[in-house]
């Protein structure tokens, strides 16, 4: 009996010194990313002699130039163009797929719909990128000329990879909303449509905007799938059907033309801090909109 309770308390104690080791290895792991990844970007402006505004506020990116340049607002723009609007393609959709699945589809056609997002979740970028290289960007290319390369072409990949995020997280916030809501506005003579768009959905707008958060902020970090369609093309762009580039596509094309050190190389670990501060921004707010359900 004692030997017994004795091998019950290693277990125990075991298990959770394993979790709490677990716990802090990813804590010290993340910070010390962030201070490596901080320490390397700000050395644009320590060692290279750049400021802030040129980084920020100039377009003119020529690393080979005389005087290089390393002005990074044509990538900031692009990026923000690219996932804002796969963001407005996708989030509708979304919402509507999540209302389908919840109070319209029948049980047989959501246990088929949701396999369905699932995969569309697990299909790595470079399979959305290489559909929209063999598929879309001659599409595009037919009906509104030029090379099909172009920011329309990421903002439709990118609304694609963002879409089953969305869904999946609207349809479980509408999902938790208690069903007494539904029955009182039925009580209260409302149709079922009434009902969804005036009770259900403004009930779970919470978890629908992290939804929408997180979608942004997977478009945001996305490179390999825009890089393979958006043209990379260092301009602003005068259209949809325009190319340009984005931050994650600059980093991923130039990081092996660079030596560790060098004033260039130093600019593309700035382009990535940049990327983390936005990331951040993300986090907070979907930690600004999370906790409101909950209360």
């Amino acid at each position: 009996m004692h030997t017994k309770r004795r091998n019950r308390w290693l277990e125990e104690y075991i298990g959770r010194t394993f979790a709490v080791i677990c716990g802090w290895l990813i804590v010290l792991i993340t910070v010390t990313m962030i201070i490596f990844l901080a320490v390397k970007g700000i050395q644009s402006f320590t060692d290279s002699g750049l400021s802030l505004s040129d980084m920020l506020l100039s377009m003119q990116w020529d690393p080979n130039g005389t005087p290089p340049k390393y002005g990074a607002l044509i990538f900031i723009v692009g990026s923000m163009l690219v996932s804002l609007g796969a963001l407005l393609i996708s989030a509708p959709i979304a919402l509507a797929l999540a209302i389908f699945m919840n109070f319209i589809a029948p049980k047989w056609f959501v246990s088929l719909l949701k396999p369905v997002l699932e995969l569309l979740v697990g299909i790595p970028s470079v399979v959305y990128g290489w559909l929209g290289v063999t598929i879309l960007v001659p599409l595009l290319r037919e009906w509104f000329g030029g090379s099909g390369f172009s920011l329309l072409a990421g903002i439709i990949v990118l609304s694609m990879m963002i879409l089953p995020t969305i869904t999946s997280i609207a349809a479980d916030a509408l999902a938790n909303v208690p069903m007494t809501y539904m029955e009182a506005s039925y009580g209260l003579g409302s149709t079922r449509w009434q009902a969804i768009s005036r009770v259900i959905v403004p009930a779970a707008k919470a978890g629908i905007a992290t939804g929408v958060v997180l979608g942004l902020a997977r478009a945001f970090g996305e490179a390999l799938a825009v890089q393979m369609v958006i043209g990379n093309t260092i301009k602003l762009p005068s259209g949809l059907d325009s190319p340009t580039a984005t931050l994650t596509s600059v980093l991923t094309m130039d990081m092996a033309n660079t030596i560790n050190g060098t004033p260039w190389n130093n600019a593309l670990w700035t382009l990535a801090l940049i990327l983390l501060l936005i990331s951040f921004f993300f986090i907070a707010v979907i930690r600004l909109v999370g906790p409101r359900k909950e209360r």
